[in-house]
């Protein structure tokens, strides 16, 4: 090292082009150094789903949720727990530090959910708990209205033509509707000819 700093004391000429040559360099790639608004960035998430079919979503947050979360709640480099509780559905968003491995914040999850799995409800569905690719999600999002049709009308529209129509385009893989109505059949129970036939409610929305 004494003998580079005597040599370059002694020829200063090379150290100073060489400092002009780098200097040059740094100064074009900083300005060739790319920009994106929108970078890409994978952030590790995992969605937990529980069905109960009928459950009051008070029901669902006391008897489910509360118990699922306070078992996540342990699992390490959770960085942040989104809850939606609807009619019979409990839906947990876990999003993870990023550079956490996707596969084992999924069996650290499922192993979470398994711990609670005898205090929650027997009636729900078995626990669903999978990745959720931050990168699949929707670009592009429409809002329709008209006051020409029927709700009805509009939702048929938008399912049968514009979905096909979208589908078509190179590139798009799915299109999904969100609002409007969809098709449903109302099921209304006799309970005394329920009683004759010895059978439940419950039994009758099972099948």
């Amino acid at each position: 090292m004494k003998n580079i700093s005597a040599w370059a004391i002694r020829h200063p000429i090379t150290p100073i082009v060489l400092f002009v040559v780098l200097f040059f360099l740094g100064v074009v790639a900083f300005l060739r150094l790319p920009i994106d608004l929108n970078p890409d960035i994978a952030y590790p998430m995992v969605s937990v789903t529980i069905s109960q079919p009928g459950a009051a979503p008070t029901e669902m947050e006391t008897q489910i949720a509360q118990k699922v979360e306070g078992s996540i709640a342990s699992i390490g480099n959770v960085r942040n727990i989104t809850t939606y509780i609807i009619e019979g559905s409990v839906n947990i968003f876990l999003e993870f530090q990023i550079g956490t491995p996707i596969d084992r914040a999924v069996t650290d999850v499922r192993d979470a959910v398994a711990k609670v799995r005898s205090d929650l409800p027997l009636g729900i569905m078995e626990p669903l708990v999978q990745r959720q690719d931050a990168d699949g999600d929707a670009i592009s999002y429409y809002a329709v209205t008209t006051t020409g049709s029927t709700p009805e009308e509009l939702s048929w529209f938008i399912d049968n033509t514009v979905t096909k129509r979208l589908l078509a385009v190179p590139g798009v893989a799915q299109v999904s509707r969100s609002g409007g109505v969809s098709r449903e059949i109302r099921v209304e129970l006799d309970p005394a000819r329920l009683q004759a036939l010895g059978l439940t409610a419950v039994e009758v929305n099972d099948q």
